[in-house]
């Protein structure tokens, strides 16, 4: 397979999941603020954060209130994790290897990229947000199925299973990270213990695991219970360790693995070293901060060994 045609299913897996995941995190966030009193004073800025993308939005944006930040997720293209730029990357990769990929997800793809871009204004609204997220949710689940279904398992599927997991990995951490930090204001903290529980339901179903947690936890919802679950839970696909493992195993079918396996198998040894009852908040963001400089090493990893020559 030629290093060009691996990198655009790569990335074509990674856009999909990105877009997937701001749906999410937007639909989210609209219900959370609905659950907590209006004293927690919760904002919408750190969507902005978990994004990474507070440089950008603030170059072109003076104010951060709820309507600018929904418009630069959903719509912008100055912005690189808005929804409309990330099916667009899909659907760009997606183009280029319309002879590796069924006939039929190209199509999907191009029909959701048109939904989301001419239906943007729903998404926007107050009124019609709720349609608009989960039709993007599910059109990038649908994806996901089609391809997991027809695409052919070689060489490219993997790539495909590495660029989805990198991309999971990636969004739990930025989730866990700023919910801790910044979704509350920090002095506000002490008078709102009986909603805390309601703030980390939102970060579970941020991640459609809130269903998964109670099943296999079994208690209410607690810090270091979702960490250890969000971080330490093989069995959950969009934990930590689950999404290192399952890139570990597609690197394993490819040639010149061996320093990208050896540096997963480092960060899968610093997720399962953790002891979330002492993860308090400056430890939580540091710890975030070292799996954040794992994930970009593997990034790097695969992009010099797969993407830069003929495999």
């Amino acid at each position: 397979m030629l290093s060009r045609v691996a990198e655009n299913i790569y990335w074509m897996a990674r856009y999909i999941e990105r877009a997937e995941n701001t749906a999410r995190l937007l639909s989210v966030t609209t219900n959370l603020i609905l659950d907590l009193p209006r004293s927690a004073n919760v904002g919408w800025e750190p969507i902005i954060e978990i994004m990474g993308s507070e440089e950008i939005f603030n170059t072109h944006h003076d104010i951060a209130d709820e309507r600018h930040i929904l418009k630069f997720m959903i719509s912008d293209l100055l912005n690189p994790g808005s929804i409309h730029t990330s099916l667009q990357g899909a659907r760009e990769n997606a183009r280029t290897i319309r002879d590796i990929i069924p006939r039929e997800t190209w199509e999907s793809i191009n029909d959701l990229f048109i939904y989301a871009k001419s239906n943007a204004q729903s998404g926007i609204a107050r009124k019609n947000r709720h349609s608009y997220l989960q039709k993007i949710i599910l059109g990038a689940q649908t994806l996901t199925g089609q391809l997991a279904g027809t695409m052919y398992h070689d060489i490219g599927y993997d790539f495909l299973r590495i660029g989805r997991n990198l991309e999971r990995a990636d969004m739990t951490t930025r989730i866990i990270d700023v919910r801790s930090a910044d979704l509350l204001e920090e002095e506000h903290e002490e008078n709102l213990t009986p909603y805390e529980n309601i703030q980390w339901m939102s970060v579970l179903k941020s991640l459609t695991g809130y269903q998964m947690y109670r099943r296999i936890i079994q208690i209410r919802v607690r810090r270091p219970d979702v960490l250890k679950f969000l971080l330490q839970e093989r069995s959950f696909p969009r934990a930590v360790y689950h999404t290192l493992c399952e890139v570990e195993s597609c690197l394993e079918h490819l040639p010149g693995h061996a320093q990208s396996v050896k540096h997963i198998k480092q960060l899968q040894q610093t997720v399962l070293d953790a002891n979330p009852d002492r993860l308090k908040q400056v430890e939580l963001h540091t710890y975030i901060d070292k799996l954040q400089a794992g994930l970009i090493t593997i990034h790097n990893d695969i992009t010099n060994n797969y993407f830069r020559r003929d495999v």
